[in-house]
């Protein structure tokens, strides 16, 4: 229970290194006022000594601010994560956050906003990151996690149809073209909605994180939906992102968003990788660009946001009638411009990644 005299005070209180404050990332179990002092209680998982200390502080502060109030006892309760200590050190480590046991590195694909083709070029990284792995003695190396949870597509464009198994608890990633996939797609209905408010959408992402057998790999992608809600937030308070891939269309309404989408993930420590220009021009026969969405956008938001542009993908019919056939270009078209930009862009951040 929360005195409603205390939540606007908590409400005040960011944990360390993070935009979103203590009480949305439910970890306030108790508030009461006894008296003249308040009297809260904190559970948290970490495995960074310094974040309790920091938010007994910061609470202390918060709530001398509050009329009545004289005094703050502030109990909290820490969990350290089991897998804490595995994998990269980061800067800033989030309630809950852990590697994947046997993960080396995580990377999200990104967007602002909806109808630029993220979920396409999440498809299509994954599917090059296996291509250039497998050509270094690497395959069967790469996992895609489907966290679109109101708009599952990866299956389709996957041609995945299938149910997972359970194993030991453990939901087994469905594979096809080397991919290991996890996706609320093969978990529902065709025809059943997704009515969820923001705490069903985080437990979901935990679980595709903590209850999913993902084994050995290099290299996870995980598609986000697009914007900045509870789905983004509670992936980067889940797992520690090795960076984020944005992608953009080249008109400026979709570069406006984009960029303020893409800040997000500068506010929690999670580095930039690059932005990816999807639909930049139809190639004509001829061989040359007719620019139908404009040009330039991408260019502009890798700039602003001080991160390389990755690559530009052409409006390519073939892109669309394979994802509606279950074929990623990579896979059904390798030497069209669109599947060698997706190559060159997974061999970038490879390097990036140092893969």
């Amino acid at each position: 229970m929360i005195d409603d005299t205390l939540l606007p005070a908590l409400k005040q209180v960011k944990y360390p290194g993070f935009s979103r404050d203590i009480v949305s990332f439910g970890l306030v179990t108790g508030a009461t006022v006894e008296g003249n002092r308040a009297v809260v209680a904190l559970a948290v998982s970490t495995a960074d000594e310094r974040i309790p200390r920091l938010l007994k502080q910061d609470v202390e502060q918060a709530l001398a601010t509050v009329q009545g109030i004289e005094g703050a006892d502030v109990h909290i309760s820490v969990t350290v994560p089991k897998n804490a200590g595995h994998g990269q050190k980061r800067n800033v480590q989030g309630p809950e956050q852990q590697r994947l046991p046997g993960v080396k590195k995580i990377i999200a694909v990104a967007s602002g906003k909806g109808g630029v083709g993220k979920s396409t070029v999440a498809v299509n990284l994954a599917c090059a990151f296996d291509k250039l792995l497998s050509e270094k003695g690497r395959p069967h190396q790469v996992g895609l996690m489907d966290c679109d949870i109101y708009g599952p597509s990866v299956p389709l464009m996957m041609g995945m149809s299938a149910r997972p198994e359970v194993r030991d608890n453990m939901l087994t990633p469905l594979e096809n073209f080397g991919i290991r996939v996890m996706s609320m797609g093969f978990l529902l209905d065709e025809s059943t909605p997704v009515v969820w408010r923001g705490p069903m959408v985080m437990k979901t992402i935990q679980q595709f994180a903590a209850n999913v057998d993902w084994g050995e790999m290099d290299i996870l992608v995980v598609d986000l939906p697009p914007g900045t809600g509870d789905a983004q937030l509670s992936l980067v308070q889940t797992l520690p992102l090795d960076g984020a891939v944005i992608v953009t269309t080249p008109q400026g309404v979709a570069v406006s968003v984009t960029r303020r989408g893409a800040m997000m993930f500068g506010k929690v420590n999670v580095p930039l990788l690059g932005v990816a220009e999807n639909m930049s021009y139809l190639e004509n026969p001829d061989g040359s660009k007719s620019y139908i969405f404009g040009q330039g956008g991408g260019e502009v938001a890798a700039r602003d946001l001080e991160t390389p542009l990755l690559g530009q993908i052409p409006l390519d019919p073939s892109i669309s009638q394979g994802s509606e056939r279950g074929i990623p270009s990579v896979i059904g078209h390798p030497d069209s411009t669109a599947g060698q930009s997706f190559v060159e862009m997974a061999r970038t951040l490879l390097t990036k990644l140092e893969l």
